[in-house]
């Protein structure tokens, strides 16, 4: 697993609800950034340290009082992009489509955009993956400014999230949302399919495992896996 794909995974988890059990998976998520790069291992150090500082009642209310559709703070990727309309419901199948192509069925029960679910696919097959948040990359930076105005912690997921990614993060409102104007770059815009960006040159390795619940890399410290509300496992061809 690669620096970047650590980073992602990590992300992931600590962007979930996070319910009862967040405290105890502290040391795994410390042990990993040991494998992330030296600046995003510091951002989500930084983010680990402050939030365990909270007791788990008060953590939960940061986290629901953080995200929402109001304040601009949305985790749901086709959102920022198509809004509560009918086309939204064609890009959540095209994500899920996505995810079986490249060998893993989405059975969680949030929806298939949800960055959580996004970031690990990308941990898991980081060329496609990085296109794909690539696609949602103006969604994604204008929820980090979202963060960063209202002097969230979360901010600081974001921003490591954002630094996987190729080219540096707009710093307003108004070039990241250029990058919504501006459209995906040329190359994710099939000529046929929408689905043809992501078709078939990137294998899954053989040896993961049948379930794959969000937290369970299978090459980082997770010796068990934590109940989550997100799961992939191995497609049915």
């Amino acid at each position: 697993m690669t620096p970047d794909a650590v980073v992602r995974l990590v992300a992931s988890c600590v962007l979930q609800y996070p319910g009862d059990y967040f405290h105890d998976e502290l040391p795994r998520l410390r042990a990993a950034l040991a494998g992330a790069p030296a600046e995003q291992a510091a951002r989500l150090g930084s983010f680990l340290d402050e939030t365990e500082a909270l007791t788990p009642i008060e953590l939960c209310a940061r986290y629901t009082s953080t995200f929402d559709t109001r304040n601009r703070r949305c985790l749901y990727l086709t959102w920022w992009v198509d809004g509560d309309t009918r086309r939204r419901g064609l890009s959540l199948v095209r994500l899920k489509r996505i995810y079986r192509d490249f060998g893993l069925e989405y059975t969680g029960e949030e929806l298939p955009d949800f960055l959580p679910v996004a970031l690990e696919f990308a941990a898991r097959t980081e060329e496609a993956g990085t296109r794909l948040l690539q696609e949602h990359r103006a969604g994604l930076e204008l929820l980090r400014l979202a963060l960063t105005e209202s002097d969230s912690p979360y901010a600081r997921v974001l921003e490591a999230v954002c630094a996987t990614l190729p080219g540096p993060s707009p710093e307003t409102r108004a070039e990241a949302k250029a990058l919504a104007k501006n459209g995906p770059p040329q190359e994710l815009v099939g000529a046929g399919s929408a689905l043809e960006p992501f078709g078939p040159g990137l294998d899954m390795p053989s040896d993961l495992p049948v379930d794959l619940p969000l937290g369970r890399p299978t090459d980082l410290p997770w010796p068990q896996a934590p109940k989550r509300p997100i799961e992939m496992k191995d497609a049915v061809a």
